[in-house]
């Protein structure tokens, strides 16, 4: 069986071959990238399973590489995880909003490096779901197919990110039930996913802006979290 390809894009020469050392240790097989320009020829060339990406690189920045992949059908399925020193809100949501799986800060631990790749990688090898099998949840005027990932507002299709359909999934699944931003999290990333309560509403905000008219039926529980409208209350 062959081993998982992981490109590794770090300009830093020793983090780059600490992060080298302990994915060979776990027998994957490292690509290794120092500068964005690089990494999107070599992903062109040798298609990873996994992207490990910095986002303060020279020239070209992590968060331009993720947009480039995420935007091309032909790489927009290759998870990415962020490691990097920047720590910022700012710069996680945007790398989360801009597609990217996980995100790691430095300095990291590489017991949980290791744990986060394995999580991504099994999440990325589950089987594919039958579009056909899943239902698609109509409420307030929003029409959400899951297995298609399309939601609809009347006739008019909203494309909206992973993590925003997600979150309105969840819930849309059940409506009038409060879901505090930990239980979103936790819905959409998996149990613990180091996600902040302002990326919770940042994700919020986008949401509604995206549903346009519709995005009032997204209500704010003042302290506790957030809600789809139930369907007996007026719209």
């Amino acid at each position: 069986m062959a081993r998982e390809k992981i490109l590794v894009v770090e300009d830093d020469e020793d983090i780059m071959e600490l992060i080298a050392y302990n994915l060979e240790k776990e027998r994957y097989a490292v690509l290794k990238s120092d500068t964005g320009e690089k990494a999107l020829a070599r992903i062109g060339k040798n298609r990873p399973d996994l992207v490990l990406l910095d986002l303060m690189l020279p020239g070209m920045d992590g968060l331009e590489i993720c947009k480039r992949l995420k935007g091309d059908a032909a790489t927009r399925d290759i998870p990415v995880l962020m490691v990097t020193a920047k720590g910022e809100e700012s710069d996680v949501v945007a790398g989360l909003e801009l597609g990217a799986d996980d995100y790691m800060t430095k300095p990291f631990r590489p017991r949980e490096l290791i744990a986060r790749v394995r999580a991504i990688l099994r999440r990325a090898a589950a089987p594919a779901i039958d579009p056909n099998a899943m239902d698609e949840l109509s409420i307030h005027g929003i029409a959400i197919h899951p297995g298609r990932r399309e939601v609809k507002v009347g006739k008019k299709t909203v494309d909206l990110t992973y993590t925003e359909f997600q979150v309105l999934y969840t819930l849309a699944q059940r409506p009038g039930w409060v879901f505090t931003r930990y239980q979103l999290v936790d819905a959409v990333r998996g149990e613990n996913y180091p996600v902040t309560d302002r990326s919770v509403d940042v994700q919020i905000v986008g949401l509604r802006k995206k549903l346009g008219k519709s995005g009032h039926v997204i209500e704010t529980v003042r302290g506790m979290g957030y809600r789809m409208k139930d369907r007996s209350a007026s719209s």
